[in-house]
């Protein structure tokens, strides 16, 4: 079995990393005013030119600059698209002691529109600076409208959530091409409320908010897709299935069997990032409706815990998909992120490295 010279790889990673010490203070201190815009991007490019180094030395040929210049994965997004803001969610974070926390969520306070860009100076920084391909993430369309329902239309914006999602898929079509403009050939999208929409308790939250769940999931199908329609030739996008990543804890529990055979087939990228790292998960079988034309890529190892995973373990688990999907279509990656948000998750920077480099040393052993 050969490895792949196009992206997702047989040894790939979600994009976020651990944000060293000296940056996260940085950018506190520019909240404060002690520290001056002009220092603060001074910190993050020798940050994130450090961070490039770290994942070309585990030997992955993605690389991303570890969301360094953002606070969250989808904050950026927010402050750079004019009609957006934040409010409260409506879901929380839970812990596997049953202890919450409340979390902010993208809402809509007029018309959306992209006036200017949103990742382009992350990319051309990240391009000149690896000889790997540069991945670029965004979070997906849905991100801006799950975690407040309809609640995130302010009166007064938009008559119903089918005429922001219009504007919202205009924004990344722009966006997209413009990336593409500049090189881009590797782009993400970061998506938590799909794998909600498998949760049963999420489903009944959503039927209490006035939404069908099936209903709800085939207008985000159409939303992502729409996002999608006439990108460039030669960019491939991949979408990351994630059930919340905040400092070890998570949003929700749940396999992929609900909607697996909708989503993985309408769904038009090229890639599904798909958390496999806990028994929240499910099992495989959900992966044998998994469309001949796509890749995916296991998130076996947890960005949620320091316990290094064995070779061994990793390929009994990647065996165990493959009774499900051809071998070929599979790839490996940690579950998610290390840093979802800049305080990042409970493991150090060896941690983060090592659970790399095992991603690499394991699809090495199984695909060669």
């Amino acid at each position: 079995m050969a490895g792949r010279a196009v992206p997702p790889f047989r040894a790939d990673h979600v994009g976020s990393l651990l944000r060293p010490r000296s940056l996260i203070d940085a950018l506190k201190r520019h909240h404060s005013g002690a520290v001056s815009s002009a220092r603060l991007a001074a910190e993050q490019d020798a940050a994130i030119r450090e961070v490039i180094a770290l994942q070309e030395s585990v030997g992955l040929q993605s690389i991303t600059d570890g969301e360094f210049r953002r606070t969250s994965y989808w904050g950026r997004f927010v402050e750079s698209v004019d009609g957006l803001d934040v409010g409260d969610s409506l879901f929380r974070f839970r812990d596997e002691a049953g202890r919450e926390r409340e979390f902010t969520a993208p809402r809509v306070t007029g018309k959306v529109r992209r006036s200017r860009s949103i990742a382009g100076d992350e990319f051309a920084f990240l391009r000149g600076h690896t000889s790997q391909t540069p991945k670029i993430t965004l979070p997906s369309p849905p991100t801006m409208h799950f975690w407040r329902l309809d609640r995130t239309l302010a009166p007064g914006t938009y008559d119903d959530r089918h005429a922001y999602f219009a504007d919202l898929a205009a924004v990344y079509r722009e966006e997209i091409a413009a990336l593409a403009a500049r090189g881009a050939s590797y782009i993400q999208l970061d998506d938590v409320p799909i794998p909600m929409l498998c949760d049963p308790a999420i489903q009944d939250r959503v039927r209490h908010a006035g939404l069908d769940p099936t209903g709800l999931l085939d207008e985000y199908i159409e939303l992502f897709n729409a996002c999608l329609a006439g990108r460039p030739e030669g960019v491939t996008v991949a979408t990351h299935m994630c059930r919340g990543n905040y400092k070890g804890q998570f949003l929700s529990a749940g396999g992929y069997d609900a909607f697996a055979e909708q989503f993985f087939n309408r769904l038009e990228v090229d890639a599904l990032f798909l958390e496999y790292d806990t028994p929240r998960a499910g099992d495989f079988a959900p992966l044998r409706f998994v469309p001949r034309d796509k890749i995916v890529v296991l998130g076996l190892v947890s960005t949620k815990t320091p316990v290094l995973e064995t070779t061994e373990a990793l390929r009994r688990r990647i065996e165990e998909a493959a009774l499900h999907i051809p071998l070929d279509q599979l790839c490996l990656s940690p579950q998610c992120g290390f840093a979802s948000t800049i305080g990042g998750n409970p493991v150090t920077v060896d941690d983060e490295q090592a659970k790399l480099a095992r991603v690499v040393e394991t699809a090495e052993i199984v695909w060669g």
